[in-house]
């Protein structure tokens, strides 16, 4: 997505991509800025109380370091042989996070209250700025104690980290009722209008709100988009008036125009001088931010998109992050799961553990771990139930499964029953993350763009069971899991884990 005019405005984006007069213009007036056009964005405040609370956290985990490592005595260090008391030291470590916070725009309109970015952003510059300043020490000749200097980074790191998830939460309630939202026009073809705004309208964490459209087509006085009917303000040659009318904070191109760039551009110049941005909706779908690049190239925006790949390094990583967090796991709950296997054994005479064949990656077998939480005879009774099957499209699912046991239906719906998988995990039959591990028969049903989700291990997790389980229709749950093969990365991974954790304690879609 491109967004034009490179300047913050009212609870929009900061530009990247300039739109350019001819050169045969000798003078270009400037463009008259009503006093209203900068009014204070929501964005501003809110940004603001990031600024608090991240100050806040780093003072007070530099605090906690000294106080741990020193205890409340006065210390001093040695910097090329002179004493210098630690609370300099300390104010310096400070004021190089704060700055690095703030040069890495980790408080970014763009990033803040969505996606993995922000995130990644505020660790990679806490470790940058501990990185330079261990340098600095080493060349300034620094004496400075590293039990101090390396208690302060993962304390305040994981800190910062808490306390944005803790306002995201907060924004994410606030915009349930239609606060800190951009006020947005989309304009464009019908069908593309509709896709923009029911995408819109589905994300939780989407910053805007569309408060009507323009369609190259004017048919009928609304569009009907889901839960919504969405006013229809005028036709392509009527946005700048309808910007303006309804206040706007942003309007948003989809898709390719009638008139195409020319119009993009005439477009940019008649909003000037005002507070309202121009987003460009990309028709890439299922394609995550990180895998898209801009490459300008004389003024003409050129949209790199990284082709996903299946080896390398980044797969490695993940593997050790599988054998490191699913070795912990077995052995933090090898009791619970020996207690588990028992209650299963007295409800319901038979093994504790149920064996299946799934595919995995690249199509091959291995056999899966699960607690058992069905009858015996489960399988066989499966032909006499497929006629009241209400899984979707391949899948089998039952919401009053007569083969569940008593304690089966306690296990299934927080998911202890698959804890015996993290043996899969530990031996590499599975990730922690990944696509739901098929069976042999819902593979011969795949159609054939499907089987790209057997390009990666299957996984204990993904954004399958952590969107809706089985209440997701089979369209919506091959897109989540081919979303997820194209677009995974190890930040998204910890940030899956973490909301499965919130699914586990507040369990949907599972029976």
């Amino acid at each position: 997505m491109t967004v034009l005019r490179p300047r913050t405005v009212s609870g929009g984006v900061p530009g990247t991509v300039t739109a350019r007069r001819p050169r045969s213009w000798k003078r270009i007036p400037s463009p008259v800025v009503p006093e209203a056009a900068h009014p204070r964005p929501w964005s501003h405040a809110y940004q603001r109380r990031l600024v608090v609370t991240d100050t806040l956290i780093i003072l007070g985990s530099i605090a906690a370091a000294f106080v741990v490592r020193f205890g409340p005595d006065d210390v001093a260090t040695n910097v090329s042989g002179f004493p210098v008391p630690y609370l300099l030291i300390s104010l310096l470590i400070a004021v190089s996070w704060s700055i690095a916070l703030s040069a890495w725009h980790t408080r970014d309109a763009r990033v803040c209250g969505m996606g993995v970015a922000e995130y990644r952003r505020v660790v990679s510059a806490s470790a940058l700025t501990f990185g330079l300043l261990a340098i600095v020490f080493l060349v300034g000749k620094v004496d400075i104690a590293r039990g101090y200097f390396i208690l302060a980074l993962p304390v305040g790191a994981v800190a910062l980290v808490g306390s944005r998830w803790m306002w995201r939460r907060w924004l994410m309630g606030q915009r349930r009722y239609d606060h800190y939202l951009s006020r947005a026009l989309v304009v464009g073809a019908r069908e593309d209008v509709a896709y923009v705004a029911a995408q819109i309208q589905a994300k939780s964490g989407a910053a805007y709100h569309v408060v009507g459209v323009a369609l190259e087509d004017i048919e009928q006085d609304v569009l009907d988009v889901g839960s919504e009917r969405l006013p229809v303000v005028g036709g392509m040659s009527d946005v700048t008036q309808a910007a303006r009318r309804l206040g706007v904070d942003t309007v948003i191109v989809a898709g390719q125009p009638h008139g195409g760039s020319r119009f993009i551009r005439n477009l940019g110049w008649a909003l000037e001088g005002t507070a309202t941005d121009l987003v460009l909706a990309s028709r890439l779908t299922d394609v995550a931010g990180p895998r898209i690049h801009f490459r300008p190239v004389e003024g003409l925006p050129l949209i790199h998109v990284e082709i996903p790949q299946f080896e390398g390094g980044k797969h490695v990583l993940k593997r050790l992050l599988d054998v490191v967090l699913s070795g912990t796991a077995l052995l933090v709950l090898a009791i619970p799961m020996l207690i588990v296997a028992l209650i299963i054994r007295i409800d319901d005479p038979g093994p504790a553990l149920f064996r299946q064949q799934r595919v995995g990656r690249n199509g091959s077998t291995f056999t899966m771990l699960k607690f058992r939480s069905m009858v015996m005879d489960a399988e066989a009774r499966l032909a006499e139930l497929n006629a009241r099957n209400e899984g979707n499209g391949v899948l089998f699912k039952l919401k009053a499964d007569p083969r569940v046991t008593r304690v089966g239906r306690i296990i299934r719906k927080f998911s202890i029953d698959e804890f015996p998988q993290l043996w899969n995990v530990l031996v590499g039959d599975m990730s922690l993350v990944g696509p739901r591990p098929p069976l042999p028969r819902e593979v011969d049903g795949y159609e054939s763009h499907v089987h790209r989700r057997l390009y990666i291990k299957p996984g204990l997790t993904g954004m399958w069971q952590v969107g809706g389980r089985s209440d997701l229709s089979w369209e919506e749950s091959v897109r989540l899991d081919l979303y997820y093969v194209e677009n995974w990365s190890l930040t998204g991974d910890l940030a899956i884990l973490w909301r499965t954790v919130r699914v586990l304690l507040h369990p949907t879609g599972a029976y």
